[in-house]
């Protein structure tokens, strides 16, 4: 099943060189072991072009079809590429790195990695399907935005490009806390708590936690200069109020680099203190601050 997963990421990556209409500026998943996986013979005479414009673009596995039966993807199920030619993933459990060879429509798949996550058991229903219909070779169409993989069996898999998520009109659900080359959670209990939207108009809003917030911010190349926050003057719980005090550290007056890897965005203030936040898998027209 793992070679499957695997050939399933590189196909589209092959795919991807093929029809990628375009590059957005730009990443993970669960943990676990990794393993060798995959049994892919090396055909053909293409490779997967790194120069192609389809790096930072997210590519989202909409479903497989076997039997005339469509199973649709599991949320998060996704492929990305790299520069160096790389295709890394997750299908909504697992994460996948693998590479690939094309000669022409045809894609045959190499040897890659897998994690071995133990997953939902809809999950796992749908990774076997993707082993079944990823063996052999498979043939790539290309219209537009989306991507489609037949199997020699007419088993096939749908894929939609899916761009960035901008920075402005964005509601940023604050998720990490970070400090110098240290990523930590938020405190216990303020997950969901803390938010930010930034307006075209130079403006910034938002949530700490406990108190709500709004303010100047100057995006300037890749920098956010922060004006003073206006802010209400609750009184919250401790776990609030220290999320609330860390994230005032990195913005309260402050000039942030800042930048945006598929739908996560992060902050970081010259002394190292620094934030990530993620934007909603669909995107909130009109979010309030």
């Amino acid at each position: 099943m793992a070679m499957h997963r695997h050939s399933l990421a590189v196909s589209l990556l092959a795919l991807l060189a093929l029809a990628a209409c375009g590059t957005e500026p730009g990443p993970g998943a669960g943990s676990g072991h990794e393993s060798r996986t995959g049994s892919g013979r090396s055909g053909g005479s293409g490779t997967v072009r790194s120069d192609a414009p389809i790096t930072g673009i997210r590519w989202e596995i909409e479903s497989v079809t076997v039997s005339g039966k469509r199973s649709a993807a599991p949320a998060g199920a996704h492929l990305e590429m790299d520069a160096n030619g790389r295709a890394s993933g997750n299908y909504g459990c697992n994460r996948f790195t693998a590479e690939a060879r094309l000669d022409g429509d045809t894609l045959t798949v190499e040897p890659g990695t897998t994690t071995e996550m133990g997953c939902a058991p809809d999950t796992q229903r749908f990774e076997a399907l993707l082993s079944q219909a990823f063996s052999g070779k498979l043939t790539v169409v290309a219209k537009g935005d989306r991507l489609t993989l037949t199997t020699a069996k007419g088993g096939t898999i749908a894929l939609t490009a899916r761009p960035p998520a901008p920075l402005t009109g964005t509601r940023w659900r604050i998720t990490t806390l970070v400090s110098g080359s240290v990523a930590s959670s938020l405190p216990a209990g303020t997950a969901n708590k803390a938010h930010l939207t930034f307006g075209k108009d130079g403006t910034v809003r938002g949530a700490l936690g406990c108190n709500s917030f709004r303010g100047t911010a100057d995006v300037s190349g890749t920098t956010i200069a922060f004006g003073r926050l206006v802010t209400t003057r609750k009184m919250c719980p401790d776990p609030e109020m220290r999320l609330e005090r860390a994230l005032l550290d990195v913005l309260d007056g402050k000039r942030t680099a800042y930048g945006i890897t598929h739908r996560t965005l992060s902050l970081t203030a010259p002394d190292g203190k620094g934030l990530a936040a993620s934007a909603p898998e669909k995107e909130e027209e009109g979010a309030e601050g």
